[in-house]
């Protein structure tokens, strides 16, 4: 029988074998190439290390954790299925995955691998389509190749015996010991003290890095509420909106900034600019992604510098910050707030942080029918303006209809007949091409609201915004600007345009937020210490 035990005895471990060199010594020597494979596959992880001496070297800190990080890994998947070769297998083949994504991610976004990107697992087995797109053809069939080896091996090669599953235990958590000890060392507590994943990684390597920032993040203190604060009054003449309209737009921006095409300029966007009564550049900070950074920052008007590690996804922790959101701020003064999106609420926790934070009401994607045939694979941005102009004619208190729009979410594959025709549907003009033609329905969108506002004849503010830049291989890249537009149009009681000076500011998501509070109850003129 399989390691010497017979039918009767096969799950009674015999515990003088634990002090046996010739069972630990083989179990304990596949630690060596493991922890020597994980070093050599650090070193592919971008940022690459330094070079010293003409050869790549992270920190010695850096190899300490990914040592015990590797001990801990193989020793866990040793007390999951008792074979040691198999065991080093699968925690080489995480800390691989781990790199690829790493890898893919920073190819695709301009960032690496995040320790609060760990936080959307779940959502990534919801809704696969925002983010295998990241992976090329080939990355998403090696995947699942090696994920469908992977779980044959460990059927066909389990190990009953107790005995290595005994070890691996062991090892597992003295790995686990010893990293939690060691971070609590002085030298090893101030590694990484600000949100800076570049030069960590580069300095410490990945998993190093994910590690301690996730300290960092759990460490972070609560912001304490936000205060009250003394409004001036509305400028005299200047009625004060009792509708406000702002649209997060899914991967709008200039495709003239875009693609340095003056004949790609955008009509809506165009006439808005003119007539706005602000409008510039949002500085928003994520690239291809990272939708709720930008939504955190117009909901809750806090500046990504004030958030620390709570940058990277500040929705993880969002539920602490309600007393700074737009609607909690704008309900003392009588006004209703709805949240309008034809998705998954449940997504960032939207279903739980935005009741929390004064929404009155959620829109979600029950209330909207299923793209028609031909729409496309998401609800189109003229069933959301629709649904928008509705709402504003039905109420009656002051109200913000606050939208985030989808039908422009990528990846921008070419269309089918492009496809037929025997085009790459991967090639850059194509994909600009489905780009400019999405991003134009936005821009359609930006203009049949500011007509249908006008028509409401009541003081309102429409604000229009992208949420990010698309991620266009070949077209759009990191690397370079990250700024999306925005506009703000200004209507009076009879649904004429208030227009400003007509000079572009740029803008942080934060003090847009600002802006719409100011134009709503008046400047600030003092916050209480």
């Amino acid at each position: 029988m399989r390691n010497g035990h017979g039918p009767d005895d096969m799950f009674q471990p015999d515990l003088r074998v634990l002090t046996d060199p010739s069972v630990i010594g083989p179990i304990l020597l596949l630690i060596l190439p493991l922890v020597a494979g994980a070093l050599a596959l650090d070193w592919l992880v971008r940022p690459r290390p330094l070079r010293r001496f003409g050869l790549p070297w992270r920190s010695a800190k850096g190899a300490v954790l990914l040592t015990l990080v590797s001990t801990a890994l193989y020793g866990g998947f040793l007390a999951l299925c008792g074979n040691a070769g198999l065991s080093a297998l699968l925690a080489f083949a995480l800390l691989a995955l781990l790199a690829l994504a790493s890898n893919a991610k920073r190819a695709m976004l301009g960032e690496p691998l995040l320790f609060s990107d760990l936080a959307l697992m779940g959502a990534i087995f919801r809704h696969p389509q925002f983010y295998l797109s990241a992976l090329s053809g080939w990355q998403k069939l090696a995947m699942a190749a090696v994920a469908a080896l992977l779980a044959l091996a460990l059927a066909w090669l389990f190990v009953a015996d107790p005995v290595p599953h005994g070890i691996g235990a062991g090892l597992a958590l003295v790995g686990v010991a010893a990293l939690t000890s060691i971070l609590r060392l002085p030298g090893f507590r101030a590694l990484a003290p600000r949100p800076d994943p570049d030069a960590d990684m580069t300095r410490l390597g990945l998993v190093p890095t994910l590690i301690l920032h996730w300290r960092r993040w759990r460490e972070m203190p609560d912001a304490p509420p936000c205060p009250p604060v003394q409004r001036s009054a509305i400028a005299p003449g200047l009625a004060p909106p009792e509708l406000i309209v702002a649209i997060q737009c899914e991967s709008f921006a200039d495709p003239v900034e875009l693609f340095g095409d003056p004949a790609m300029a955008l009509p809506g966007l165009t006439a808005a600019r003119a007539d706005a009564w602000h409008w510039g550049n949002l500085l928003v900070s994520g690239f291809g992604a990272y939708t709720m950074r930008t939504e955190y920052a117009l909901l809750f008007g806090r500046e990504e510098s004030d958030l620390g590690f709570r940058r990277f996804d500040p929705f993880l922790t969002a539920l602490r910050d309600s007393s700074y959101a737009l609607p909690i701020r704008l309900r003392p003064a009588g006004w209703r707030s709805l949240f309008i999106h034809p998705h998954d609420m449940r997504f960032y926790g939207r279903d739980r942080i935005l009741p929390a934070s004064g929404f009155d009401r959620l829109v979600g994607e029950e209330s909207f029918a299923p793209p028609a045939k031909g729409e496309g694979r998401y609800v189109t941005d003229a069933a959301i303006a629709h649904e928008i102009l509705t709402r504003a004619a039905e109420a009656t208190d002051p109200t913000l209809l606050y939208a985030v729009t989808i039908e422009n979410h990528g990846p921008w594959s070419a269309d089918k007949d492009a496809a037929a025709q025997g085009s790459d549907s991967r090639s850059p003009g194509l994909l600009v091409e489905k780009y400019r033609r999405l991003v134009g329905k936005g821009d359609t969108m930006l203009a049949e609201l500011r007509a249908g506002i006008a028509a409401l004849q009541r003081p309102a503010l429409l604000v229009f915004f992208g949420d990010h830049r698309p991620s266009i291989p070949g077209a759009s890249e990191p690397g370079g600007n990250r700024h999306t537009p925005y506009v703000v149009l200004r209507f009076d009681a009879r649904g004429q345009l208030v227009k400003g000076d007509g000079q572009p500011r740029d803008l942080t998501p934060a003090a847009l937020h600002h802006l719409i509070l100011d134009n709503a109850l008046g400047a600030v003129v003092s916050v209480a210490d």
